[in-house]
C-alpha cells in the first residue's frame, strides 16, 4: 500500500489578496476581486472585466535584477511558495535538497512578456528585443526559477493542460511522492495573462463575460444570467510531502491529499461532452482511488466558470458521478464567483481553498447567484458562506482540449 501524502503548507496570491489568509477571509465574507481591467485600456474590447492581483509590488521582496529577469507569473509563484514553506516550517538544505521537487503548472506561461516584446520588435526592431525574452516567456520558468531559487534538486517541470494545469501539477506531485521519487514537492499553478491579445482571443471565442457594466458581479456561476468567465491571475503553491517525512520532522499536516484522477473527453477543443461522461469519470475515479463512497464527500469545489456550457455540464457530471439523490445533498460552490478564472492556476488556488475549507469548517459561497437555472439545480451554497463539519472535499478542474481533473482532500487522521 502506498504511503499517504500530507499537505503541510499553502501559499496564495489572488485577486483577493497576496496571501492565503486574506484570500480566505474575502471568500468567506463573499467579497469579489473582479473589477474593470487596469492592466491596459480595455475600451473597445468586448470584455473589460478581470480579476487582477492588486497593488503588486515585487520590489518589496525581490531585488531589481530578479524582477527584470522574471515574468509576473514567476513572481507570483515565488511569493506563494515562500508562504507555503513558511507555514510548513520546511527548510531546504544540502542534506534534503535531492529529495525535494517543484511542479508548477500554467496554461500560457510568460505571455505578457512575449506580447510586450513583440510590440518592441514591431516598433523598435529586432535588436531591441530583451535578451531575457525566452526565459521570461517559457511555461516551465515558474517551476525552473523556483527550483533554482530554493535549491530543490528532485524533479522540476511544468504541466500545461489549460485550466487543469494547476490541479494536474498537484496530482503528479503526489504521484512522485507515492512512487518514492521525492519526499517533498512544492506544487501548484501560476498565471498572469491579462494582456490585450489574450483578452481579445478569449472574447473572440465567446468565452468571456460581456457584463462590463457590472464588473463586481460579472462572474455568476450556475446563475441563469451567466454569459462567460472573468479572466484572472494569481498563483498557489502547496507543500506536499510523504507521511513518513512529515511526521519524522514533526510537521503538523493540514490535510491529506487523498486522491487524484484525470480523464479526457476526446471530443472537442472547447466544448464538453454532451453527456458529461469525461468529467463524471474523473470524479468517480478520484473517489474510488481514495477508497471512499460517493455519499462520503462533504463538499465539492466546482470548476464553475460562469459559462453557459461548462456549468450545465458540470452539474450533469456531478449527478452522473454521484447519482441524482446523493448529488442533491452535497454542497457545491464556485469560488470563481469571487476570484474570477485563474486559468492554469485555478486548480491550485481551489486546492488551497479546499484545504482551508477543511481546516476552518466553512464552505465559501457562490456569490452573484440571483436567478436559478433549471439546468443547474443542485445546492450551490448561494451568496452566504456555510459553516459545517467537513471531512472530505472534491475539487474539479476542466480545460480546453478535453481535460478533466479531480483532486480529493480529507482531514488528516493520526
Amino acid at each position: 500500500m502506498s504511503q499517504r501524502v500530507a499537505v503541510t503548507g499553502v501559499g496564495m496570491v489572488t485577486p483577493l489578496g497576496h496571501d492565503t489568509d486574506s484570500t480566505w477571509q474575502s471568500l468567506v465574507n463573499g467579497k469579489t476581486g473582479t473589477a474593470r481591467i487596469t492592466a491596459f485600456d480595455p475600451d473597445g474590447f468586448a470584455s473589460q472585466v478581470a480579476g487582477e492581483v492588486k497593488n503588486w509590488e515585487p520590489e518589496s521582496y525581490l531585488d531589481r535584477k530578479t524582477i527584470r529577469r522574471t515574468d509576473r507569473f514567476v513572481q507570483f509563484a515565488f511569493k506563494a511558495a515562500d508562504e507555503a514553506l513558511e507555514e510548513a516550517q520546511l527548510e531546504i538544505t544540502k542534506e534534503n535538497a535531492e529529495r525535494i521537487g517543484v511542479l508548477v503548472g500554467t496554461s500560457m506561461g510568460g505571455l505578457v512578456s512575449l506580447s510586450r516584446e513583440y510590440d518592441v520588435l514591431k516598433e523598435r526592431g529586432p535588436n531591441r528585443v530583451s535578451p531575457f525574452l525566452l526565459p521570461l516567456m517559457l511555461p516551465d520558468m515558474a517551476s525552473g526559477q523556483l527550483s533554482i531559487r530554493l535549491g530543490a534538486r528532485a524533479a522540476n517541470y511544468a504541466i500545461a493542460s489549460a485550466c487543469s494545469s494547476g490541479a494536474d501539477a498537484l496530482g503528479e506531485a503526489a504521484n512522485l511522492i507515492r512512487r518514492g521519487d521525492a519526499d517533498v514537492v512544492l506544487a501548484g499553478g501560476s498565471e498572469a495573462t491579462i494582456a490585450p491579445i489574450v483578452v481579445a482571443g478569449f472574447a473572440a471565442a465567446k468565452a468571456l463575460t460581456n457584463a462590463n457594466n457590472e464588473p463586481d458581479s460579472a462572474s455568476r456561476p450556475f446563475d441563469s444570467q451567466r454569459d462567460g468567465f472573468v479572466i484572472a491571475e494569481g498563483a498557489a503553491v502547496l507543500v506536499l510531502e510523504s507521511e513518513k517525512h512529515a511526521l519524522q520532522r514533526g510537521a503538523k499536516p493540514l490535510a491529506e491529499f487523498a486522491a487524484y484522477a484525470a480523464t479526457s473527453d476526446a471530443h472537442h477543443v472547447t466544448q464538453p461532452l454532451d453527456d458529461a461522461a469525461g468529467a463524471a469519470n474523473a470524479m468517480e475515479l478520484a473517489v474510488h482511488r481514495a477508497g471512499m463512497k460517493p455519499d462520503e464527500i462533504d463538499y465539492i469545489n466546482a470548476h464553475g466558470t460562469s459559462t453557459p456550457l461548462n456549468d450545465k455540464a458540470e452539474t450533469q457530471a456531478i449527478k452522473r458521478a454521484f447519482g441524482e439523490e446523493v448529488a442533491a445533498t452535497i454542497p457545491i460552490s464556485s469560488t470563481k464567483s469571487m476570484t474570477g478564472h485563474l486559468l492554469g492556476a485555478a486548480g491550485a488556488v481551489e486546492a488551497g481553498i479546499s484545504v482551508s475549507a477543511l481546516t476552518h469548517g466553512v464552505i465559501p459561497p457562490t456569490i452573484n447567484y440571483r436567478s436559478p437555472d433549471p439546468d443547474c439545480d443542485l445546492d450551490y451554497v448561494p451568496n452566504v458562506a456555510r459553516a459545517m463539519a467537513i471531512r472530505t472535499v472534491l475539487s474539479n478542474s476542466f480545460g480546453f482540449g478535453g481535460h478533466n481533473s479531480s483532486l480529493l482532500f480529507r482531514q488528516w487522521d493520526e
